[in-house]
């Protein structure tokens, strides 16, 4: 006989109120760590893709400067000369044109072609795709700041499709609808102020590494809520 315990048989250990989680809780925190992982991840992927394109447009630009030049043909040209002219004299200020300048710029309008097809074809590699698409030149435009003023002839839904494939699929919320994702890169409507800090537009990059690590409570709710009806009194 235990003269301690009265002959009772010892209870369970005490445990404190604080070392005691419920599956709930330690569901949340398993999935918090694997979303963690998952955008870190992103953010390793997405930076080695960066580089990849630097160095891609470093190469690019030094050929160019190269076939610049050592250029002899000055009379054959990927893009009609007639059609550059045209286009230089919509401008009423512009009265007389040399035979030179057409020849610039159709070597610019070429080298501007290119660079924008090899950061639409990085985009294209990114979503592991062998095909060029539309929303593919839309990323482009949207990542390059001195392309923002093609902005306005690539349409709305292209660019909303961009933004929403630049957000890592772990900090969505499941089963939560895209409707009410902020749209960085379109127009508020008139009577809603813009979303976020200034500046953060359409044509402008977006800093993955920051984005990623901001709180986002928007997105379970809607942006602009509708106005409660105040109660009657009856």
């Amino acid at each position: 006989m235990d003269h301690h315990g009265n002959g009772q048989p010892p209870g369970p250990p005490a445990v404190s109120a604080g070392a005691i989680q419920s599956p709930q809780a330690a569901g949340l925190s398993a999935s918090s760590a694997q979303m963690a992982q998952h955008q870190l991840a992103y953010q390793h992927i997405h930076h080695q893709q960066q580089q990849q394109l630097q160095q891609q447009l470093q190469t690019f630009w030094a050929n160019q400067y190269q076939e610049i030049e050592h250029v002899t043909d000055f009379k054959n040209h990927s893009l009609p000369l007639a059609r550059i002219k045209k286009i230089m004299k919509a401008d009423e200020d512009v009265r007389m044109i040399s035979a030179e300048a057409p020849v610039v710029f159709a070597r610019a309008c070429e080298m501007f072609i290119l660079e924008l097809t090899l950061r639409a074809w990085n985009h294209t590699e990114e979503n592991k795709r062998r095909t060029l698409q539309k929303n593919d030149i839309a990323a482009a435009i949207t990542r390059t700041d001195i392309f923002d003023f093609l902005v306005d002839i690539v349409p709305r839904e292209d660019l909303k499709d961009e933004v929403l494939a630049t957000i890592p699929r772990g900090t969505l919320p499941v089963g939560g609808p895209t409707e009410g994702l902020p749209f960085y890169y379109g127009m508020p409507p008139q009577s809603a102020q813009p979303i976020g800090a200034p500046g953060m537009y359409m044509g402008k990059p977006v800093d993955q590494a920051l984005y990623a690590q901001q709180p986002r409570p928007y997105m379970a709710q809607p942006i602009w809520p509708q106005q409660q009806q105040p109660p009657s009194d009856s």
